[in-house]
């Protein structure tokens, strides 16, 4: 269908009103412009998302779950060009079965010194999608919305003594990190989120935390 379902452009309303936290909001000069699509379907299992697994051979977030995304380049016109280009790049999406709804508010990242800005869309027009570019991306997976707010597949992940952050345990994926902080944002304000039970909290395994730092 190519209209917008009702529950994706009510998201949408709430999303470019997202709450920035203070540890992510963008330094007033600097940082890298980025991007990354957001990206709603119809599937066979009701709503979901566009997933990918970065290659665990990458030098930067090696091995981790994430939207499709990367760095605004000059020809891009901005992030909404840059998401798609991105995300064509990386699954084979054809962009021209994608409307775009939105853009959130731009995201910090420090440690890689990226100022991001999350495309939402909605996929009108599904393409067959795989791991188009193999030196970056492992696979690629549209995650059912319903398997993303299962209260068992939701957890506490604590990345130090000093942080913890929501994550996802879906489709043989340990999503975390910036990817499931949106997430988690989008789910709840959309009115889609599970009371799940927060206080169930698991230690990153030292292996993804070993591939996601690497240089």
């Amino acid at each position: 269908m190519t209209h917008v379902p009702e529950w994706l452009d009510e998201l949408a309303a709430k999303a470019v009103r997202t709450r920035v936290p203070e540890q992510m909001r963008p330094p007033v000069v600097g940082g890298r412009a980025a991007a990354v699509l957001l990206l709603f379907g119809e599937g066979p299992l009701g709503p979901d998302v566009l997933l990918i697994q970065r290659s665990t051979r990458g030098r930067r977030h090696a091995g981790q779950p994430a939207f499709p995304g990367g760095g605004v380049d000059p020809g891009d016109g901005g992030p909404v060009g840059a998401a798609l280009r991105e995300a064509e790049e990386e699954t084979g999406l054809d962009p021209a079965g994608v409307r775009v709804l939105c853009t959130m508010p731009e995201l910090y990242l420090g440690h890689s010194d990226n100022r991001v800005t999350p495309v939402l869309g909605w996929w009108h027009t599904p393409s067959a999608v795989h791991a188009a570019s193999p030196d970056e991306v492992d696979s690629v997976e549209r995650v059912p919305v319903a398997e993303l707010v299962d209260p068992g597949n939701r957890i506490t992940l604590r990345h130090s003594a000093a942080f913890a952050g929501p994550a996802f345990r879906v489709r043989g994926m340990l999503v975390w990190g910036f990817t499931a902080m949106v997430l988690d944002s989008v789910l709840r304000d959309g009115g889609l989120e599970r009371p799940w039970d927060a206080g169930r909290v698991e230690e990153i395994p030292a292996d993804v935390l070993n591939l996601s730092a690497r240089r």
